[in-house]
């Protein structure tokens, strides 16, 4: 698929102003960009000038039936497909965000990621390895691929990771795992896990990533 074509859903800016923010939302195995894309209406009440863009992953499931997209083949579901599968797919979801960006006119500095689950998964290692830092990473959910290839990433980029203590897809140990290594490699990370929760997005997980966002594009650089 050509990385003009991970169309889906976009949330323009609530202000009617031109996009200052570009804030791309990842989303999980099985769901497409239609699944996470009222997270930008919600946080568009304290980002009126930000674009929110939800694409949807490249690859159908195998399986028809299931509907939805993924934006890697899951079989073994072990770090070492994780780590593979994330790297296949950087390199069109790098293309589409340069011409997101290309696009409003908006530069790296400009721009913050957003993902649920393997989306955090995109997120996290594409972000991580972008030519310019994006202004912020946010994980759903998800975990951090290729741990022990963190040499060169962009340390001047935060994270920040959320999880559900009650996360039975992606077991919440996950989360202080990839705070570790992140925190070990120089990123300034913060984690929560949250009590009660499953694999999905709370309230209170949503308020916790509209705080980050906006101190994220309110740093200066």
């Amino acid at each position: 698929m050509h990385p003009l074509d991970l169309s889906g859903p976009r949330f323009t800016p609530k202000s009617g102003n031109p996009p200052r923010q570009l804030v791309v939302i990842l989303h999980g195995y099985g769901a497409d960009g239609e699944d996470l894309i009222d997270l930008g209406r919600a946080w568009s009440e304290t980002l009126p000038d930000a674009v929110f863009v939800a694409p949807n992953a490249p690859e159908p499931l195998p399986f028809e039936v299931l509907g939805g997209r993924q934006w890697f083949a899951l079989q073994e579901r072990d770090m070492h497909e994780y780590s593979l599968g994330s790297e296949a797919a950087r390199a069109l979801l790098d293309t589409f965000l340069d011409n997101e960006l290309q696009r409003y006119g908006l530069s790296d500095n400009d721009m913050t990621l957003v993902g649920f689950s393997q989306g955090a998964m995109m997120a996290l290692h594409t972000g991580l390895r972008r030519t310019a830092p994006p202004k912020g990473i946010l994980a759903y959910s998800g975990l951090l691929p290729a741990p022990d290839q963190l040499q060169g990433v962009n340390t001047t980029t935060p994270v920040l990771m959320v999880h559900g203590a009650e996360d039975d897809v992606v077991p919440p140990y996950h989360l202080d795992a990839g705070a570790k290594a992140l925190s070990n490699a120089g990123v300034a990370v913060e984690g929560h896990l949250l009590e009660g929760l499953g694999h999905s997005i709370d309230e209170r997980a949503m308020v916790l990533g509209g705080r980050f966002l906006n101190r994220c594009f309110s740093a200066a650089g």
